[in-house]
């Protein structure tokens, strides 16, 4: 059996073609493994997990399903589904994943990250992150009427989408020096990551001469109908993209 790795799904109801591909990969690629980590960002927004309606209860039982066949399911908040609680962690039978979080796979220890913590040249952004990652920020907003955060979540997306348009391809992207920092805290040659949304393998100097592996997991796109998973299968860790 294998372990996988996705990250930056970004679901939501008015994608039907995505959640379809989501759901498939859940009953045939994903058969193959006995455990999935979901590494931030399956969802475009979450409000809340009283805001669940139809289309977040699918999600939540087809994950359900796929745990319930002698499966292990992980979930490590992104930048837009940060508000994921415990109420949706029972309904889909996962377990909810600090970020970072050190796991061992075979004699491997492999640090995972949503990413965007080491995004440090985009002040403003951690910034921003610093806030909605606060427990009393979150408090404050999950005590809010669900119409007033459904509001603040597009007003949100919003000044997001407008401030990602202005800043160089470089400011978004991880800050090697925070990679290496993180790695080694961690005490660990290998990083699996989303976020970024660029796709890819990097060699890591560490320092003394050791050598690491960073591991950057593709967002799932319907223009190119393309999907992105690392796998850890027979001692070997790949970074594999596949269409639906």
């Amino acid at each position: 059996m294998s372990t996988l790795f996705i990250a930056d799904l970004h679901l939501q109801a008015n994608r039907p073609a995505l959640t379809q591909a989501f759901l498939n990969y859940l009953e045939t690629r994903a058969q193959e493994a006995d455990t999935l980590y979901i590494l931030g960002d399956l969802f475009e927004h979450w409000v809340g997990d009283d805001g669940m309606g139809p289309f977040e209860q699918q999600i939540a039982d087809a994950l359900q399903r796929y745990a319930g066949q002698q499966r292990n399911v992980y979930f490590m908040h992104g930048n837009r589904d940060f508000l994921v609680g415990s109420t949706f962690a029972q309904k889909a039978h996962l377990t909810l994943l600090d970020d970072p979080t050190v796991i061992t796979l075979g004699n491997e220890r492999i640090l995972l990250m949503h990413g965007d913590s080491m995004c440090t040249q985009d002040q403003a952004y951690m910034q921003f992150r610093a806030q909605v990652r606060s427990p009393a920020w979150q408090q404050q907003v999950l005590a809010m009427p669900l119409e007033q955060r459904i509001a603040l979540a597009s007003q949100l997306r919003a000044q997001s989408g407008e401030a990602n348009s202005t800043k160089s391809a470089d400011i978004m992207d991880v800050v090697e020096d925070d990679v290496i920092a993180q790695m080694n805290a961690a005490d660990t040659r290998v990083l699996i990551q989303g976020h970024t949304h660029r796709p890819n393998e990097h060699r890591v100097e560490l320092g003394e001469g050791r050598i690491g592996r960073r591991l950057v997991l593709g967002d799932w796109r319907e223009d190119e109908q393309a999907m992105w998973e690392a796998v850890y299968a027979d001692g070997q860790l790949t970074l594999q993209r596949f269409t639906w």
